[in-house]
């Protein structure tokens, strides 16, 4: 259906926004997902319509509640547009305007309702240890209520890195058993959206795919969302100039770290873990809102084997290439006839720029003579 053929009016009357507006947001989405344009229109068409929301049973284990309060945070969309106009929220602890027996009533009733229609999402670790007493809702363990409610999902969603696989609760000792989704429900498929907490727009991107395409978008050997974790950290962050030029922050408030140098040397995990926080920040701010962005080493949270694992002062495993650890420091480098760092680097941009622009001469010249011959 072309754009011109389908009505925008009552859309715009329930989310308050222009149709240029909304538009604007899901073609984001789209080109977030590496979709077209044509994806925006059909990801638009599908929150119009009040049929196509899916019903979501979100569970809660041992978390700390941080995506749900992210996603309290998200203004794009904002959470009563999330709740309103994408989904149909019919179960959720933290949100639900009831408590007790009213609320557990509804969550049964809704799953038997919607058998193979709705979505699972699980926020919070689920400990297996001694039957899962560790954790119980209205009576019933944690562990419990995850195989009850996954068993007629039409799709499972751990959402944060507890969820995922464990995070804090899982950590040496794990004294409960603490595991993630992916773990307790083997045999099943789970989308993971790791993170402490995870970024809501990696959620939400997700749901609004399978609100459009009635399916879960792809996922990596881990479950995770390809367009949100496809990338180390490493590749897109703003300081990995600083990184191949072998410029290292050694300790909070040194010169490094007061001119934005690479944290690597502080413990950075971001060499090895995959998630899309450079590119994306958080809380819709931009200007730098992530943790390297305020000057704090990634500590590795959407990685199972990382994150809550991995000392913080640990140097990451560099999945692309060895660090330059053999440059001296840089208060010890001597620099000659007075050129510094960032004059060297402007010029070498520039001949860098030359070397391009006399090659494509040189390849025209040449087309030119093949023609002539």
């Amino acid at each position: 259906m072309a754009e011109n053929d389908f009505d925008f009016s009552g859309l715009e009357k329930r989310l308050g926004v222009s149709r240029r507006t909304f538009l604007k947001f899901c073609t984001g989405v789209a080109a977030s997902l590496g979709l077209s344009s044509n994806a925006a229109m059909a990801m638009a068409k599908a929150v119009a319509d009040p049929k196509r929301r899916p019903p979501v049973i979100w569970l809660h284990g041992q978390e700390c509640t941080g995506p749900t309060e992210a996603l309290l945070r998200c203004e794009q969309p904002t959470l009563e547009h999330l709740l309103l106009d994408l989904i149909s929220l019919d179960y959720h602890q933290t949100l639900d305007t009831g408590a007790g027996h009213q609320v557990e009533e509804i969550k049964k009733r809704s799953m038997q309702e919607n058998k193979g229609k709705y979505l699972l999402v699980i926020e919070g670790a689920i400990p297996v240890k001694d039957n899962g007493i560790y954790c119980k809702i209205a009576g019933e363990t944690m562990l419990h209520l995850t195989h009850e409610a996954a068993e007629h999902a039409a799709a499972i969603v751990a959402y944060g890195s507890c969820a995922s696989w464990g995070g804090v609760q899982a950590a040496a000792p794990n004294p409960t058993g603490a595991k993630g989704a992916p773990q307790v429900l083997e045999g099943k498929t789970v989308v993971t959206i790791p993170g402490c907490p995870p970024n809501p727009a990696n959620f939400i991107g997700t749901v609004l795919y399978f609100v459009t395409y009635g399916k879960l978008p792809p996922i990596d050997e881990l479950g995770r969302p390809k367009w949100a974790y496809g990338r180390l950290i490493h590749e897109n962050c703003y300081r990995r100039p600083h990184f191949d030029a072998g410029r290292f922050a050694t300790e909070f408030g040194d010169k490094g770290h007061r001119e934005g140098w690479c944290l690597y040397k502080m413990g950075c995990k971001g060499p090895e873990t995959y998630n899309n926080c450079p590119s994306l920040e958080f809380n819709n701010l931009g200007g730098g809102v992530w943790p390297v962005g305020v000057g704090h080493p990634c500590f590795g949270c959407s990685e199972g084997g990382v994150g809550f694992n991995k000392p913080m002062f640990a140097l990451a495993d560099v999945k692309t290439h060895t660090p330059p650890n053999m440059f001296p420091p840089i208060e010890d480098r001597q620099q000659s006839s007075g050129v510094t760092a960032g004059a060297a680097a402007l010029v070498g941009v520039a001949v860098g720029a030359a070397l391009g622009a006399s090659a494509m001469v040189t390849k025209k010249l040449g087309e030119q003579e093949k023609q002539q011959d």
